[in-house]
């Protein structure tokens, strides 16, 4: 069975280790923030200048002053600091932060990601994903695999204008996770419930699939 939207967060939070920065994209990554394993200290960056975003609030705990870069109400931790955008991404640009977790409309099997707009499309603008993209070395995306039209959405080549060629090594979408090198897609593990026969039909891109393909824990 395909992952949910919070299923899909909680895999990528059990990347997180202990000591880690971690900027969390808009969409899907946000609500990795929720997932955070006990017993590590991870201090999650929003590019609009807070370094210690907490988990969602609730009504006792809301805030509407305190935001992160999508405009959606969040929590500070102990020990949390506030600061410009510009040294927010001074702390990206400089390749500070440990991992960088993005939504995707495309991944193709260069590592090459597009995600910032749809031709023809209202776009609010790029945000911050070509710096995110530009100053890390790990990064996860995190998509759904194929569209409501049962199109992939992992492709040979991506189509839509492109955030960053040849960035992305990790994609996890509702079917499968997978590492991207040497010009393919390397698959790691399948949604419970999912057959490999199913991840391959959707895939457009290369795909290389071992003899075993284990099923992710959640």
């Amino acid at each position: 069975m395909a992952l949910t939207r919070d299923q899909l967060a909680q895999r990528v939070a059990a990347e997180l280790k202990d000591g880690y920065y971690v900027n969390l994209g808009i969409g899907i990554p946000t609500l990795v923030a929720n997932y955070i394993p006990k017993g590590i200290d991870v201090m999650l960056q929003s590019e609009n200048g807070l370094l210690g975003m907490g988990e969602f609030p609730t009504e006792e705990t809301i805030d509407a002053d305190l935001i992160n870069a999508g405009k959606q109400t969040v929590t500070a931790v102990d020990g949390a600091s506030f600061f410009s955008s510009a040294e927010s991404f001074a702390m990206i640009r400089g390749g500070h932060v440990d991992l960088t977790v993005l939504g995707a409309f495309e991944v193709d099997e260069q590592g090459s990601i597009a995600s910032w707009m749809i031709p023809g499309k209202l776009i609010k603008g790029m945000g911050g994903a070509m710096d995110l993209v530009a100053g890390a070395d790990n990064i996860i995306v995190t998509m759904m695999h194929a569209d409501k039209r049962g199109n992939s959405k992992l492709l040979t080549k991506c189509e839509l204008p492109l955030t960053g060629f040849g960035c992305i090594k990790r994609v996890l979408t509702d079917l499968a996770f997978m590492e991207i090198k040497d010009g393919a897609f390397h698959l790691l593990e399948r949604a419970p419930g999912v057959s490999v026969e199913e991840i391959v039909e959707k895939t457009a891109g290369k795909l290389v699939v071992p003899e075993h393909v284990p099923e992710m824990s959640l």
